[in-house]
């Protein structure tokens, strides 16, 4: 893999978190990087210096032109979109414009410039609620919201378009992103975050009063939903492996799974953020959320078979304290010490 040709890579959604990450993880194995965001949820900020940047929407055919013209794009990783599960159901047609339809305008803005390799941010949330965990990629995909509906539409426009035209794909299905780059170089930003580590770290910091946990009564053995946290860092690299075996192969799409395989429930979790604070959250119950399945754990076996990724924070308490160190620079950032 070390002859790949760095080709420049585009970034959507490159000043959100996990776009920000993605960027990093490039720039550091030595690849040219462009961002577009329009920053609605990202943050100009989390773009390094020295990143062409474009502020502006995926939906803007014209604009898509000029960066690949402008920047000699030769691959796209797709981040922006919008991830809320309980605002999708509120909001459906929010998500299949956002998610959707601006992924369709994107995909023919590739085609259009002859951009050859695409990575897609997909997601856990495409099983649905899965009869068996862990989950493997051919697990049925039976989505229980529009998030999951509308990244789902987007894995079958890009295998539609990969049989039409000179392109080739990897979509990488999340489970749950958690943590922050460990040199603190950037990390979840977005304020009024629905992330479990995420809310956890702002209540130890005394930046929330309490944490919900929503259901206490599943079938996991302390009752509460059991799922598999990998961190952002790990992720990043996963996509940037995941760039180079499209390229040496570009005759195959990849769908792959991205996860420990291991579980964690709520309460393990909020027990490893009072231990890494060394402090106590305030705990309420609350009902379950509806769709909320009791355990999602991810089957990472095509994933380790396909692309060398090692992980190299899959641990818990590192997780955390990583998302508790960018938490900390962030209220430097925003001023709030």
């Amino acid at each position: 893999m070390a002859n790949t040709k760095k080709v420049p890579v585009l970034v959507t959604g490159g000043a959100g978190y996990i776009g920000s990450h993605a960027v990093l993880a490039l720039r550091d194995a030595g690849w040219p990087v462009a961002v577009i965001d329009n920053l609605t949820t990202g943050f100009r900020f989390a773009v390094p210096e020295g990143v062409p940047f474009y502020e502006g929407d995926i939906e803007d055919g014209d604009l898509l032109a000029r960066i690949c013209e402008e920047q000699g794009i030769g691959a796209i990783m797709h981040f922006a979109g919008s991830i809320i599960v309980p605002e999708s159901v509120e909001n459906p047609l929010k998500y299949y414009h956002n998610n959707t339809v601006k992924s369709r305008a994107l995909i023919d803005a590739a085609v259009k410039a002859g951009v050859p390799h695409f990575i897609f941010s997909s997601t856990a949330a495409t099983y649905g609620v899965p009869d068996v965990s862990p989950v493997g990629e051919d697990t049925p995909q039976r989505p229980i919201n529009p998030y999951g509906w509308s990244k789902l539409m987007t894995e079958q426009m890009l295998g539609d378009t990969a049989f039409a035209h000179p392109l080739n794909f990897c979509a990488l299905r999340y489970f749950n992103v958690a943590g922050a780059d460990p040199q603190g170089r950037s990390g979840q930003s977005t304020a009024g975050a629905t992330h479990l580590i995420k809310v956890a770290v702002e209540a130890a910091l005394g930046k929330r009063d309490h944490v919900a946990v929503f259901g206490t009564d599943y079938d996991t053995p302390d009752g509460t939903g059991v799922r598999d946290y990998i961190h952002v860092a790990d992720l990043a690299a996963a996509h940037v492996l995941a760039l180079e075996a499209l390229m040496e192969q570009p005759d195959r799409s990849l769908i792959m799974n991205c996860g420990y395989g291991r579980g964690f429930s709520v309460m393990e979790v909020l027990d490893a953020v009072d231990r890494v604070t060394n402090r106590t959250i305030d705990r309420r119950m609350e009902p379950r959320r509806a769709g909320d399945p009791a355990s999602l754990i991810s089957d990472p076996s095509r994933i380790r078979s396909t692309i060398p990724w090692e992980p190299q924070h899959a641990d818990l308490d590192g997780i955390i304290a990583h998302a508790l160190q960018w938490e900390r620079k962030l209220a430097e950032i925003r001023g709030d010490v």
